[in-house]
């Protein structure tokens, strides 16, 4: 090799090592490895950190996060906060969701680097006219495995309601707008009383705990989750849409603030249940009517071990066995009834002894003294002793 064409090749390796190197597709970081793009993805990509960077209550202005999975089974149980869903199956009939001004960035993303929805949807979004489209590959899956936050759909909040499931439902906003209206089976605690209301919150951390408050342009529920996670909690959700968007699309509830002549809230619920013969029970019949009309009114707590409840226990319920009660007693709600379940009758007695011993009287405590059968399903049935 020549000395002018080996001098040649040294400075153009030279410009090679100082100059890094640029993709007309960008490539994606995860995990200290450099993902590159597959065949089908859209030049535009990014990662978990620009998108942190574009995701904000209230949204950020210029700025669309678009959702490309099914509903139902995908974006309504947890999404990326703010974020619209329009499905790749979908888009052709949603295109109006998109924004006016073709300029506006919009972000896909969906199930992580093997789905391709956002990779479609954002070839749609180009024909279309758009001009600053992006990709986030690792969608979803990278985004709650780094601890950004997830969101709920007011759907999946009505089929918690409907089915029962265990959970607890915050409205963050102040009492005062609360009562004229929450969504049903939601607890008031105030970011700003955050601190003196820890002993509402569920004994079990794992339990979902879902924030709400006025709407996308508050930022109370996202204020309230933080604390929630910072004790501990490690399924905790946010509703950004919050009470605004429920009433328009369910219907605004009863308000939750005493009127003069009516019933409500916890004393309500505490008027539904009806006493029975032995001292401490509710009926069976008072019990059941409530848990099918409103089981966020009541906490129901199955005191039997876990090795019990493994087999079956009533969708909705918690289990403190008994053996924990003592030590839990504090953390059980002073704003709502407890009803106290057991499989006999017995325990659930021993329940409501300990704490009406240890309660000080502030929890609104009483048992079912009844045979009940539990079932895998989380249904039961439930005959009342004579």
């Amino acid at each position: 090799m020549s000395t002018n064409r080996l001098s040649l090749f040294i400075a153009v390796l030279a410009g090679l090592v100082a100059t890094p190197l640029v993709y007309s597709t960008a490539a994606v970081a995860a995990d200290a490895a450099v993902v590159q793009p597959k065949e089908g993805w859209y030049k535009a990509l990014v990662d978990f950190d620009f998108m942190r960077q574009n995701v904000d209550i209230p949204l950020k202005k210029g700025v669309m996060i678009i959702d490309s999975r099914p509903a139902a089974r995908q974006y309504d149980p947890g999404h990326i906060p703010g974020a619209v869903n329009i499905p790749d199956s979908q888009f052709e009939k949603q295109v109006d969701r998109l924004p006016a001004d073709k300029g506006t960035l919009l972000l896909f993303y969906c199930g992580g680097y093997e789905c391709m929805l956002s990779h479609n949807s954002a070839f749609k979004a180009e024909k279309l006219g758009y001009t600053n489209i992006k990709v986030y590959p690792a969608g979803s899956p990278d985004w709650k495995a780094k601890g950004g936050q997830i969101s709920v759909s007011a759907a999946h909040i009505k089929k918690l309601i409907d089915e029962k499931a265990p959970y607890l439902l915050v409205d963050a906003r102040p009492k005062r707008l609360a009562d004229k209206g929450m969504i049903p089976t939601a607890v008031n605690i105030s970011d700003t009383e955050f601190d003196k209301n820890v002993d509402k919150l569920p004994a079990d951390k794992a339990t979902p705990v879902i924030y709400y408050c006025g709407g996308m342009e508050c930022v109370l529920s996202d204020k309230s989750a933080e604390k929630a996670k910072k004790l501990g909690y490690t399924n905790v959700l946010t509703y950004p849409p919050g009470y605004p968007e429920w009433e328009k699309v369910y219907g605004a509830p009863a308000p939750t603030g005493a009127a003069a002549g009516t019933t409500t809230g916890a004393a309500a619920t505490a008027a539904a249940l009806v006493p029975g013969k032995e001292k401490g029970t509710v009926t069976v019949a008072s019990f059941e009517k409530v848990w099918k009309e409103n089981p966020g009114s009541v906490m129901l707590v199955d005191v039997r071990e876990p090795k019990e409840v493994a087999a079956g226990m009533i969708k909705g319920s918690v289990n403190i066995p008994m053996n924990e009660l003592e030590k839990k007693v504090a953390t059980l709600p002073t704003d709502k009834p407890v009803v106290f379940i057991c499989g006999t009758g017995a325990r659930s007695g021993e329940a409501y002894d300990t704490v009406k011993l240890l309660g000080g009287g502030k929890v609104q405590a009483s048992f079912l003294d009844a045979e009940i059968k539990f079932n895998a399903d989380g249904t039961y049935s439930m005959v009342e002793h004579k």
